[in-house]
């Protein structure tokens, strides 16, 4: 590859290496790059890797999760794929969300636009440039494909940039992330102020007991997951006195279990996000543990990074001061501050849908840490700006019942989205249903199901098998009620 061809302003290649390959992995061109933004002092790190002789003549870009803005360890699958990929650490090493602050505290404005957006778009037209330098041909086709902070990164991606990707397969996606990272404290803040932490063995009979009330909802199968999240209206009420190994329900302890499943609201009321589905863990985000022989809450790390570096601005900051009047101001300050540098919720599409742009969703419906309901509100938005009509033609989402964040869960695993959106950009075939599956502890798949454009549920066909695809047909589902925000 010739460096001098690439001509990208304040770019550097740092490394340029020959990898051999083995058994599975094909021969490659493995290039590192920096980007800066001067005079902000910033650095990007770029890594794309180009197999030798096995190129199919396509791009895809690999995204990140959690502070991660990505690694060069998501290349390798693509790479086997035959794809030229890359991905960035969009601004900062590491995992952890440090690069917030500066040494005196102030905010790092220049790292936060970094792993807002900037980083990668700037992977994306460094990348572009070192695939046409060293195949003396741009690719025929661009994809995006990450979950969580990945699925946000390729949705504002979309919005921002809408020529930069042809299809873009977005899981899980953070895409509200100025509400959700201060709405995932929400259960914290209240087991705190009502002075009633919740034992984990007492949310786990909870949990249990939801699943058990609506097993059959949806899909019409008693399979330990709940088809439709969103038609279940078990009373959480009736767990009163229920006994457990760390003692029985209180009417306390529902009342705690009724407000994480209501989500964040002002002291009035007010809706602020929204809450744990039925059916989805309370483990993550609500953890508890014993310290000094009292129970107390467990705060998820990446929520204490948000609200101590992002928003207090203080790395000592202690959670057990926040009261419900505190909990409201860090949020309308979350969303006031950085909705337009982290998220990526704007509905309206349309350049992206002229460019012939394809956008793929699907989000597990018992993800504990990102609502589902997040994503439906988003689609239903889009939907709301553009028509339905126009909305289906190039944006689905498709839920995953009984599956976690990214995957993991008591349902099958949806399989083949990228496949189907490749297929959709190159062929039009639009994916009415994806694939999820199954496998025991052999890896052997033993259960298929359709996974259904959203708002459609697949549901058991009379007698059939439940664990056959072919018994399952795509009815309509319970549509969400619409936010108040």
């Amino acid at each position: 590859m010739s460096t001098a061809r690439l001509a990208l302003p304040n770019t550097t290649v740092t490394s340029a290496v020959a990898d051999p390959g083995d058994a599975t992995t094909p021969a490659s061109c493995r290039v590192t790059l920096t980007v800066t933004h001067p005079p902000a002092g910033d650095a990007v790190t770029v890594w794309v890797h180009l197999p030798t002789d096995t190129w199919n003549g396509r791009f895809q870009a690999m995204g990140g999760g959690g502070f991660r803005g990505g690694s060069p360890d998501s290349l390798l699958t693509p790479l086997r794929d035959g794809y030229a990929t890359a991905a960035t650490d969009a601004g900062h090493a590491g995992a952890t969300a440090d690069f917030a602050l500066n040494p005196d505290r102030t905010l790092n404005w220049p790292a936060i636009e970094d792993f807002g957006y900037r980083g990668v778009r700037d992977m994306t037209v460094t990348a572009k440039a070192v695939i046409a330098a060293f195949y003396g041909t741009g690719p025929e086709y661009s994809y995006w494909n990450g979950c969580s902070t990945g699925g946000r990164q390729g949705l504002m991606e979309a919005q921002r940039y809408p020529d930069d990707y042809d299809g873009v397969l977005a899981g899980a996606p953070v895409i509200n992330y100025s509400r959700l990272q201060i709405a995932q404290m929400w259960g914290q803040v209240v087991m705190l102020e009502e002075a009633n932490p919740v034992a984990p063995c007492k949310f786990d009979a909870a949990l249990r007991a939801t699943v058990a009330a609506c097993d059959t909802v949806g899909d019409g199968v008693v399979d330990g997951v709940i088809g439709d999240p969103l038609g279940c209206s078990f009373d959480l009420g009736t767990l009163v006195g229920t006994a457990t190994p760390c003692g029985d329900i209180t009417a306390a302890d529902v009342e705690v279990m009724r407000r994480i499943a209501e989500g964040p609201r002002t002291q009035d009321g007010q809706f602020l996000w929204y809450g744990q589905a039925p059916g989805t863990p309370y483990a993550g985000l609500n953890d508890t543990e014993v310290v000094d022989g009292q129970l107390v809450g467990k705060p998820f790390q990446y929520d204490l990074w948000w609200i101590g570096l992002f928003l207090a601005q203080d790395p000592d900051w202690d959670w057990r001061t926040l009261t419900y009047a505190g909990y409201e101001a860090f949020f309308q300050q979350s969303v006031e501050m950085y909705s337009a540098v982290f998220s990526a919720d704007d509905p309206d599409l349309s350049a992206f849908a002229d460019s012939g742009g394809k956008a793929l969703l699907w989000h597990g419906a018992a993800d504990f840490g990102v609502p589902f309901q997040g994503t439906v509100d988003y689609v239903e938005r889009v939907q709301d700006t553009m028509g339905p009509g126009r909305t289906k033609e190039f944006l689905r989402l498709f839920l995953a019942p009984g599956v976690g964040h990214c995957g993991g869960g008591a349902g099958p695993q949806p399989v083949g989205q990228f496949e189907a959106l490749v297929d959709w950009v190159e062929h039009g075939n639009a994916p009415r249903t994806i694939d999820a599956e199954a496998v025991d502890a052999s890896g052997a798949v033993v259960q298929t199901r359709p996974l259904c454009a959203y708002p459609k549920v697949a549901r058991l066909v009379g007698h059939g098998d439940p664990a056959d695809a072919g018994s399952y047909r795509c009815v309509r589902g319970t549509e969400m009620e619409p936010a108040v925000r």
